[in-house]
């Protein structure tokens, strides 16, 4: 079917090839004949043999190299997903003789239009990085060039290509930084993780510790970030307090949003970033979201206990209020029970132990052996650190020695052991007790012949008769209970030798032939140790010292104590061991190197020439005088003049403008924010590439939606609507209105909305309502900054005694405001915003909706965009109102069915426009 002369017969082939290998059954042998249809004009067939040719260019690499001239073909095809496909399997090829090629490929790629091929170019970095390491100063080269990228679907793998070729660059992500930290709520998940991680690095290595007990955090401090004066101040770093850096609250501020994400890395990457970053009383915003990855798959729920069990350790406080959420359920596995064992005993302390040690006698009778072993250890953890339960932690062990259960015993003797090293002369009866156990496990055996033998003059009638028991079956017991039957001859021959001389003459000669070296040097040791003979030598005179010395008290830590030296969530923590390719933290430094790296110069790329403008006058009424604009203008002249006469009059103007608003300090004052000198410039430099102004809407019908309703609101009712009208607030912001009625039989007072929303976008709120007398009604206007998206905009609306959480729900028509331009201006931009910057559908129209004018109506009642004067077809442009990115739609009937075509940068926002305006066009009027 491969080799046959029709194209769909290939087609079906190459399907069942790529199912195979889904599958994962070995295609290779069909290698020959699939490379030859990388040729093929069919675009989905030569998608397929692409996909085959990534998976098994590499083994079969030289007949692979028999087509690359095809694959550099392909790299100029219009379609860009057969560029992208090309570049890939051609980065598969794992042959140093075509690295020249890669590298011009990739630098080319890098440069494309399409941002799937830049993505693409960006992990074609990789392979060849990995193919040849020395290309590694070319390659940071257009890494640099990537990095600069403004498209989110490029982000993530550029950081990635970053990570693995040149982690140590920080000087690359100074200018990006900003950017980055913005772009993070659009990139997809897995550039999230990656990118978070990045900036975690890059912000220990430029900001100082927040953990300081002088630190101020407040978030408005771009006062302190724009006045260099303050800097300057002689020991000024010594003696002011410590004042957050504006950058880092940006990176603190825009992940924080992340920590409601579907994908569990992206919460555990927030998680760690707050854990290592943030100030000590701002990390426990992460606990409610771990907490919820609980929910989730085993292998999930394994890696964020552990680091919890991490965190729990430093901060008990952050976990307490979810205790609940640790208890062991019967379905889990043995090592979640383990782990929240673990977390359940970092977060005890003397209020709530005794509900712990309620639920640790549930789970010492489990049926899982192993987790009831680890619940015993996990008692004498918590009666080491709380010395008050000590005495009733070992009562309750000591009942456990009855058990049934071999593990349970045994290991109840082995922490009994410990707890009793730290209080022996009270615990007499608690050694007799186990001396008489007749216990199989050898760690249990050890462990009380160990107390009997460090403890033997407080139970100095038992010692002797445990001492003969033993070397009766000194030659069957375990290593490890033949060593500690030694060791104890050897203290009970120095305490009690009249009873134990010829018991212990006895085992050492038992021990001297024994099978195991170590227990033959042990008992050479011994013997000449502490039998004196002529070979003795000094050191048999401080036996006693020796053996009968005082041993301190054993501290039971937790295994993940020393764990947090590596980044929470990487593969180390995990293994708790250093993995390949780990980047280290690295520590907070004393003084915050200059913040100005991360400064970006937007201004003057697009004023030469303001330089030379004449300085601000005082007098602020002249600058909207006919004499201030001609003595500016003449200062502009005068500047730019040596600069060439091949402006046009446009840009002069334009030029001119721009002067007078820099001379004045209108716009570029050290006081505005960076966001307003930002969306300043991106006007004045969109109004000079591109005369775009905003028109009148077309009039529509008002729709009204329900804001509060009466019976929620105790009598006060609340509508809202989009007047689609430019809002008097600001160029940013989206108008609304609000309609309040008194249904109640009370007056309403001081009517306000909150301040603070709980989304993040910013309202421009109205003036309080004094009044709102009993069935009387009053519309007011807000404007909202939805920064171009449809989540919803929630806030309080209070009245003078209540508060009711509302929120305004924009559908996407309603973030735009139409433009004018003429067709040829349409057709221009059109054809820059191809690719992923196009969404399109065909539709089939209502036979009513055929004729022009129902379909501008209906478009115009969806999204608020203008029409633009074209022959044939029905065109409508439009600006997003917060960024004022371009929004194109085109309409091309044919018969009773449609092109409907939407061209925009803001992809998601075309998509959505597009499903609205199929669903309109295809209902009836």
């Amino acid at each position: 079917m491969l080799e046959s002369t029709k194209e769909s017969l290939k087609l079906e082939a190459m399907k069942r090839v790529v199912g195979l290998i889904a599958r994962g059954k070995n295609a290779s042998e069909l290698f020959p004949a699939v490379v030859k249809n990388v040729a093929s004009k069919n675009i989905e067939l030569k998608k397929l043999v692409y996909v085959y040719l990534v998976r098994y260019a590499e083994e079969q690499q030289d007949l692979a190299l028999l087509s690359i001239s095809t694959f550099q073909r392909a790299l100029k095809d219009p379609n860009q997903l057969i560029r992208a496909s090309a570049l890939r399997v051609l980065s598969s090829i794992r042959v140093p003789i075509i690295v020249p090629i890669m590298m011009l490929a990739i630098k080319e790629a890098a440069t494309d239009l399409s941002p799937y091929v830049r993505k693409t170019a960006a992990h074609a970095i990789q392979k060849l990085y990995s193919l040849d390491p020395d290309q590694k100063e070319h390659l940071v080269e257009v890494i640099e060039k990537l990095l600069k990228d403004k498209s989110t679907l490029v982000a993530g793998s550029v950081v990635m290509a970053f990570e693995e070729v040149c982690p140590e660059r920080i000087d690359l992500i100074h200018k990006n930084y900003r950017k980055l930290c913005n772009l993070l709520m659009d990139v997809e998940e897995w550039g999230q993780v990656v990118i978070i991680n990045m900036l975690t690095r890059y912000a220990r290595t430029q900001f100082v510790s927040p953990w300081r007990q002088d630190g101020v955090f407040e978030e408005n401090s771009e006062k302190a970030f724009y006045d260099s004066d303050e800097e300057k101040k002689e020991g000024a770093a010594q003696t002011k307090p410590y004042v957050m850096d504006p950058d880092h609250r940006l990176l603190l501020r825009n992940t924080k949003p992340l920590l409601q994400s579907r994908n569990t890395a992206v919460v555990m990457s927030v998680a760690q970033l707050y854990w290592h970053l943030a100030p000590k009383h701002e990390v426990s915003v992460v606990t409610k979201s771990l907490v919820r990855l609980l929910r989730s798959h085993r292998e999930v729920q394994y890696v964020v206990l552990q680091n919890i069990a991490t965190m729990s350790i430093q901060r008990k406080g952050m976990f307490e209020p979810f205790m609940k959420s640790f208890y062991v359920r019967s379905t889990d596995a043995t090592h979640i029970k383990t782990l929240k064992l673990e977390i359940l005993t970092n977060l005890a302390n003397e209020a709530n132990i005794s509900t712990i040690l309620r639920e640790f006698q549930t789970y010492v009778k489990s049926q899982d052996k192993a987790f009831a072993a680890a619940t015993i250890q996990a008692i004498g953890r918590c009666a080491t650190n709380i010395s008050e339960i000590t005495d009733a932690c070992l009562n309750g062990l000591v009942l456990l020695l009855s058990n049934r259960d071999e593990t349970v015993v045994a290991e109840s003797v082995v922490v009994i052991k410990k707890l009793l090293q730290t209080q022996p002369s009270q615990h007499s009866d608690i050694i007799k007790h186990m001396a008489k156990l007749r216990v199989p496990v050898p760690m249990a055996r050890a462990s009380i012949l160990w107390l009997i033998g460090e403890y033997c003059e407080h139970v100095p009638r038992i010692a002797p008769d445990v001492l003969r028991k033993m070397a009766k079956t000194f030659t069957s017991e375990e290593d490890i209970v033949k060593l500690q039957t030694v060791n104890l001859a050897a203290k009970l021959y120095l305490t009690n030798s009249k009873q134990t001389k010829l018991l212990t003459q006895y085992i050492l000669n038992l021990g001297k032939y024994d099978q195991n070296y170590d227990i033959r040097d042990r008992t050479r040791f011994i013997r000449q140790l502490i039998v004196p003979n002529e070979k003795s030598g000094a050191l048999s005179k401080y036996a006693r010292r020796i053996l009968l010395a005082p041993k301190p008290a054993p501290v039971l830590q937790s295994a993940f104590k020393d764990r947090d030296r590596f980044q929470l969530g990487t593969l180390s923590h995990t293994l708790n061991s250093k993995a390949t390719g780990y980047l280290e933290l690295s520590d907070w430094p004393d003084v915050a190197p200059d913040q100005s790296v991360r400064n970006v110069e937007v201004a003057k790329e697009w004023a030469p020439g303001v330089s030379k403008t004449k300085p601000a006058k005082s007098d602020d009424d002249k600058f909207y005088s006919d004499s201030g604009e001609e003595e500016e203008a003449e200062g502009s002249d005068s500047g730019s003049s040596s600069g060439g006469s091949e402006d046009s009059s446009d840009s002069s103007s334009g030029g001119k403008l721009w002067a007078r608003m820099c001379a004045r300090g209108r716009f570029m004052s050290l006081n505005s924010s960076s966001s307003e000198v930002i969306h300043v410039v991106h006007c004045f430099c969109l109004s000079r590439l591109f005369p775009v102004q905003v028109s009148s809407p077309v009039f529509v019908p008002v729709r009204p939606h329900e804001l509060l309703h009466r019976m929620t609101g105790k009598g006060l009712a609340a509508q809202y609507h989009f007047p689609r009208q430019p809002c008097i607030y600001g160029d940013h912001m989206v108008s609304v209105q609000l309609t309040f009625n008194n249904h109640g039989d009370h007056a309403l007072e001081d009517i306000h909305i909150s301040e603070k929303t709980s989304t993040g976008q910013s309202i421009h709120c109205f003036r309080p309502i004094e009044r709102l007398e009993p069935e009387a009604s009053v519309t007011v206007s807000v404007g909202v900054d939805f920064n171009d998206s449809t989540q919803a905009a929630s806030f309080q609306l209070c009245s003078k005694t209540e508060r009711f959480s509302v929120s305004i729900q924009p559908a996407v028509g309603e973030l735009l405001l139409p433009v004018t331009m003429t067709e040829q201006d349409f057709s221009r931009e059109q054809g820059k915003l191809v690719g992923m910057n196009e969404s399109s559908a065909t539709i089939t129209m209502a036979p009513e909706t055929v004729s022009s004018q129902p379909v501008s109506k209906k478009v115009v009642s969806v999204a608020n965009v203008g029409v633009v004067p074209s022959g044939q077809d029905n065109v409508f442009a439009a600006k997003l109102v917060s960024s004022g990115t371009l929004v194109l739609v085109c309409v091309v009937q044919k018969d009773s069915s449609a092109q409907l075509t939407v061209n925009t940068e803001r992809t998601v926002v075309g998509s959505m426009l597009l499903r609205e305006l199929q669903t309109a066009l295809s209902s009836a009027p």
